[in-house]
């Protein structure tokens, strides 16, 4: 994994540049004032949240093992999907597909897209609005308003462990520094000791320095610009499926309407009009976007 890779080399390269210089690693063993900066790092985060912004935080952290898998085989899969429902629903009407709404995970249309079908965002999105063009008669920008509340809702609650993790990647540092003025209180209080050791002390007393920097800048503030890409790639997800359904709702046929959702993606993950054109033609027997 990327996150895990950066993590390394940015250890690999402070310490080894370190020991490259002359220097020892074990001075830089200093579990105290580590617990001290950890520790303290971690009741300030517990003081400044509520419980589902830890709550939250705790389950974004465990999440980085797992890629959002939103790339642009995920995409082609995303459009053609939304393509084949929309064809359905013009041509037999938004009733015809009432079913595979009720009853996602025995559609025979979902079942060709286990990826989309397991992604709980992407579905519950997708169904509670398909529901709601089914139900209602909704007009295009009474759907939209809807969306984006839900988007912006989305977004905000996205966002609350990367802000909770910036803020505490801004106090590591002065935690660092406290841990480290209370290493140097402890060897100028030791004054009956030789000149050698209390050099030793006053050395690891800085670490606490060292750590503070290097556990904000090096872990906490790369962790929290994930979750907030993790975020923005969910977001930009949820408004391809947001203008593909607008779309569809303004009367667009579904080969245009997809082309919405299309244009709505980053240019790395975007397929070509042909690419799109050829996987739903060829992967689901689905006619030419052009002429269908």
């Amino acid at each position: 994994m990327l996150i895990l890779l950066g993590l390394f080399v940015a250890m690999a390269s402070a310490l080894g540049g370190f020991v490259l210089s002359g220097g020892s690693l074990g001075p830089l063993y200093q579990p105290t004032e580590l617990l001290m900066i950890v520790g303290a790092a971690l009741g300030a985060f517990i003081a400044a949240n509520n419980g589902k912004a830890i709550r939250a935080t705790f389950a974004a952290v465990a999440k980085f093992k797992r890629s959002t898998g939103y790339d642009k085989a995920f995409y082609l899969d995303l459009l053609g999907m939304q393509y084949n429902l929309l064809n359905k629903a013009r041509r037999e009407s938004l009733l015809a597909v009432e079913r595979d709404v009720d009853e996602p995970q025995q559609s025979p249309l979902f079942a060709q897209y286990p990826q989309l079908l397991n992604d709980p965002l992407l579905m519950g999105f997708l169904i509670d609005y398909l529901r709601l063009l089914i139900s209602l008669s909704l007009q295009a920008h009474e759907l939209d308003e809807l969306m984006q509340h839900e988007i912006e809702e989305f977004e905000n609650e996205a966002h609350l462990p990367a802000d909770a993790l910036h803020k505490i990647s801004d106090g590591l540092p002065a935690f660092g520094i406290v841990a480290a003025v209370l290493g140097v209180v402890k060897a100028l209080s030791a004054v009956d000791v030789g000149p050698d050791l209390m050099g030793q002390m006053i050395a690891h007393a800085l670490v606490g320095t060292f750590l503070g920097i290097y556990l904000a800048y090096g872990v906490v503030a790369p962790l929290a610009s994930r979750i907030e890409r993790q975020a923005g790639e969910c977001v930009k997800m949820l408004h391809c499926l947001r203008v593909t359904l607008l779309a569809h709702v303004k009367g667009i046929p579904p080969q245009l309407a997809v082309e919405f959702g299309r244009k709505a993606l980053h240019s790395s993950e975007r397929p070509t009009a042909e690419e799109l054109e050829n996987h739903v033609r060829g992967g689901n027997g689905q006619p030419n976007l052009a002429t269908a």
